[in-house]
């Protein structure tokens, strides 16, 4: 019922603010970004603001909605967001990467328009210039299923958001300094919930209050910049029903590995004495366990939470038989490539492999992280308007690495990594991590088919081992210490999309690449022109506009 009524005043809002009828929806939003001053982990620090929120307002809309956020930087920063899962289908322009998009200098605005198409599920956005996203600037993205199409669960009596992430107590600029510099920016300080902690001294507010019976929907993300989190709930199972996207085979776990940049939808039902219960979250594969708790209270319930919180599990083995264990639910009607579990990924021949592998090293004595032995540095000239505007040449090189990895990965290149990809093949990927340290790794513009992950280095012989029936499709994926992880997917959205890790560290000093997919027809049939309000700079700021694609 609360997602019926909901998505009713959602149409109405926007039939009204529009004037017009027919049509999918359009739903709007007002933001200033500004900093401000809290104490998540009781230290005073600087946070990034969302009209005066931490973390930052919701997003809420249905398949087919267009969003419409209209972005005041009164930051003394440039700043961009991106829209973390939502596939920006044809229109690369609005993914808010520094690969595609001018930051929004300080003082100015930018109003960002993009259809959240054929998508349903749990996302988030954050800021993706410099180390913003440290110290917030995030916040939940809902999609909901529309009216039509049923859902594989009854209406949940209530919806909580919960974004967890590991916490730094220095300010943003003091991270970028310690990576500019050559250092890393060291561990985290503590794991917030919702931007705080519980203290435990029975003065907490709850995060969420639950009645006795009822079934809630919680829509769960790891926001943070380093750490795997464990979640878990006293006493109280989780459902899994939806995974960045796609809904999912229904199994019950009592905690979940969610690694950085990961979400997750889960059922929780009230059906434990009338009390408060701790909610936790803490670190995974680190010497130093961090903890951070909240509150869950049952309504009218008389007790504290007990202070013996549950463990989590030991070792990567357990988190690797977790993800084993998520199956897409074929079943189920959603928003999809094709309904009813008839695409079927597994019969489609690979066009490509690309093996990318990640590494750690110094370049002129400073740290670098890098892939395939490139380190990625943002050019002036975003490589999007680089390549639209026809001076690529001038910005980048393409396919600086190569689809295997070379012999010795040093020394390191330090430059735009662009890999050239052709509209519509149909590519495996395979993202192998020879470090002692777990990878979490995005790809914009896409949901992939996340087929393996296993220990070991790959070879052609490892694909017998692959799920090709009912992986889930998703778009981020871990990978453990010293293995491997595949992904497979078709090509078709054409664009410049950035490929990344979600480690903070690690993308800022160079773990990442663009995939360039070029429309061949140059057609609006497959890729949208160059918005008339997107800002130009750089080499192409005072070049004549190309010809706009034909239709």
């Amino acid at each position: 019922m609360a997602r019926l009524i909901f998505l009713i005043l959602i149409c109405l809002s926007a039939a009204t603010m529009l004037g017009v009828e027919g049509g999918d929806p359009y739903v709007y939003y007002t933001w200033d970004v500004t900093y401000g001053t809290l104490s998540p982990l009781g230290v005073p620090q600087q946070v990034i603001l969302i009209n005066n929120q931490f973390p930052g307002p919701q997003i809420n809309g249905s398949s087919n909605n267009n969003i419409v956020v209209n972005v005041f930087n009164k930051l003394d920063e440039p700043l961009l967001f991106t829209w973390h899962g939502i596939q920006q289908r044809k229109n690369s322009w609005q993914d808010g990467t520094p690969g595609v998009q001018c930051p929004i200098a300080p003082g100015t605005n930018y109003t960002y328009q993009f259809q959240v198409k054929d998508q349903i599920g749990t996302f988030f956005y954050y800021p993706t210039t410099g180390m913003h996203r440290a110290v917030g600037g995030f916040g939940m993205i809902r999609v909901f299923s529309r009216l039509l199409i049923p859902v594989p669960y009854p209406d949940p009596e209530d919806e909580f958001n919960v974004l967890i992430g590991d916490w730094y107590t220095k300010s943003h600029a003091t991270l970028r300094k310690f990576l500019d510099s050559g250092r890393s920016i060291g561990r985290p300080q503590g794991v917030l919930i919702n931007g705080k902690t519980a203290k435990g001294d029975g003065k907490d507010e709850p995060l969420f209050t639950m009645k006795p019976g009822k079934t809630y929907k919680y829509r769960v993300c790891n926001v943070g910049i380093k750490n795997s989190l464990n979640l878990r709930i006293q006493g109280h199972p989780m459902k899994l029903v939806e995974l960045e996207g796609s809904h999912t085979v229904q199994n019950t776990y009592d905690s979940l590995d969610i690694h950085v940049g990961q979400c997750f939808t889960v059922l929780v039902t009230a059906d434990k004495e009338p009390k408060d219960y701790y909610m936790v979250a803490s670190t995974r594969f680190t010497k130093t366990i961090l903890t951070g708790k909240g509150i869950i209270s049952y309504a009218n319930g008389k007790g504290p939470a007990s202070p013996d919180v549950p463990e989590a599990p030991v070792g990567w083995a357990w988190s690797l038989n977790q993800f084993r264990s998520f199956r897409w639910n074929l079943t189920a009607s959603a928003a999809r490539p094709n309904p009813q579990g008839s695409y079927k990924y597994g019969g489609i021949n690979i066009t490509r492999t690309i093996k990318l592998v990640n590494s750690a090293s110094s370049a002129s004595g400073k740290l670098r992280y890098a892939l395939n032995g490139v380190s990625h540095v943002d050019p002036e000239t975003p490589l999007k308007l680089a390549e639209y505007y026809g001076i690529a040449d001038k910005v980048f090189k393409y396919n600086l690495i190569s689809d295997e990895p070379p012999a010795s990965l040093e020394p390191l290149t330090v430059a735009p990594n662009v890999v050239n990809g052709t509209f519509r093949d149909f590519i495996e990927i395979i993202l192998e991590n020879h470090e002692k340290s777990i990878q979490s790794y995005n790809l914009d513009g896409y949901a992939f088919f996340a087929v393996a992950i296993e220990p070991g280095r790959w070879t052609p012989e490892k694909r017998k081992n692959y799920n090709l029936l009912d992986a889930v499709s998703r778009h981020t994926i871990q990978v453990f210490p010293k293995s491997w992880a595949a992904i497979m997917l078709t090509i078709d959205n054409a664009g410049m999309w950035n490929l990344r890790s979600m480690l903070g560290e690690n993308c800022y000093l160079g773990q990442q690449l663009y995939f360039s997919v070029l429309s061949p027809g140059r057609s609006l049939r497959d890729e949208y022109n160059l918005p008339d309000t997107q800002q130009v700079c750089g080499l192409v700021k005072d070049l004549p506009k190309p010809p706009p694609f034909s239709s």
